[in-house]
């Protein structure tokens, strides 16, 4: 169930009694660090979705930060604005943005110029061998391009006014029709499994090095806009409990 204790003096007092009894909102999916509520999401998943959408409406937050690079955001509110609740296309990031009172959204994942000096120092502290740089050189053109294409996208979205799908939504064997329990239990399954593959099989240099800069930069990201207010921030189920950490350690 929801922690409490962990979200409490952000949620709304009394928090709705079906909301605090929902199987959606495992602690394990919701972390509170100062001024920040994360939420942890698996992508496009119904149980993610009404996780975000339930965290996002009772926190109200002052700023929303996303996990995509700042490029991919107007996307996301492009698909934001859609009649239908959750939004057709942009999975928990769409739905977040559609339930936020805020106009304050931001993008907290790189590429930006800023993440190339996290990614610069984690390839210093490592010692990376001459390949590894090369295959995270190869991997930031990559991400950089579809940031771009997103952003291009949402520019020719907003001109046309018409709904275009740059990735497909991914499909799983539940939908937002189905019971709470079914939902979580589905999304619990894939969750671990990821985890269990990432304990079973080590990560290749280059990702691990892209991975911890990210998590670092996400965190300093939200400990900055944590003075604007409260922040509820969407991230990956995998990367929740290490930007958590970096943001109680203040590193």
């Amino acid at each position: 169930m929801l922690a409490i204790h962990r979200v409490s003096g952000i949620t709304p007092d009394p928090w709705p009694e079906q909301a605090a009894a929902d199987p959606r909102l495992d602690e394990a999916t919701i972390a509170r660090v100062g001024g920040v509520v994360l939420v942890g999401v698996l992508h496009d998943h119904p149980a993610s979705i009404y996780r975000t959408r339930t965290v996002v409406e009772a926190v109200a937050p002052d700023v929303l930060a996303l996990e995509l690079p700042p490029l991919a955001v107007p996307l996301a509110a492009h698909h934001a604005d859609d009649e239908q609740t959750p939004p057709a296309l942009g999975g928990e990031m769409s739905a977040a943005v559609q339930a936020a009172d805020t106009d304050r959204v931001v993008g907290i994942d790189g590429p930006s110029v800023d993440f190339l000096r996290y990614l610069a120092a984690e390839l210093y502290a490592e010692r990376a061998a001459p390949t590894t740089v090369r295959r995270t050189a190869a991997a930031l053109r990559s991400v950089t391009s579809r940031a771009v294409r997103r952003r291009v996208t949402a520019a020719i979205a907003a001109l046309t006014a018409v709904q275009v799908t740059v990735d497909p939504p991914t499909t799983y064997d539940t939908g937002h029709r189905d019971d709470p329990d079914t939902q979580a239990d589905e999304e619990r399954r894939r969750i671990d499994t990821a985890q269990a593959m990432l304990q079973a099989f080590s990560s290749p240099p280059a990702a691990a090095i892209r991975r911890a800069a990210r998590e670092r930069y996400m965190a300093d990201r939200l400990a900055a806009l944590a003075g604007a207010g409260a922040v509820v921030a969407v991230v990956g189920q995998a990367h929740l409990d290490a930007v958590a950490g970096h943001l109680r350690d203040g590193t």
